[in-house]
């Protein structure tokens, strides 16, 4: 599989699979914070501002893992978002079977 970097850049797997992408430094840190919380298994408490692309930045690391990961919402738009576009995306770009409830 394809390294964060691949995956967050320009001409990268998000990019082929979502028009418009364009690549985000605060996105890939984000990822990047993710993914080794999720390596050592510590708990991360992360912020970031509107517009960085949130959601791809913990899903993406979170379905490499491989893991079983619980994503908690604190609105009904944003799980909506999550389960009916964000984790679609997913499963095209990363060519990575993972499943995903409601």
């Amino acid at each position: 599989m394809s390294s964060l970097e691949d995956i967050f850049s320009d001409g990268g797997a998000l990019s082929a699979a979502l028009d418009g992408y364009a690549p985000r430094s605060q996105q890939l840190e984000l990822a990047q914070a993710v993914e080794a919380a999720i390596q050592s298994r510590r708990t991360l408490v992360a912020e970031a501002g509107t517009g960085t692309g949130k959601t791809l930045a913990y899903l993406v690391p979170a379905v490499l893992s491989g893991q079983r990961v619980v994503v908690s919402t604190g609105t009904k738009n944003l799980q909506d978002q999550l389960f009916h576009k964000d984790i679609p995306l997913l499963r095209k770009a990363l060519h990575k079977p993972f499943k995903a409830l409601c």
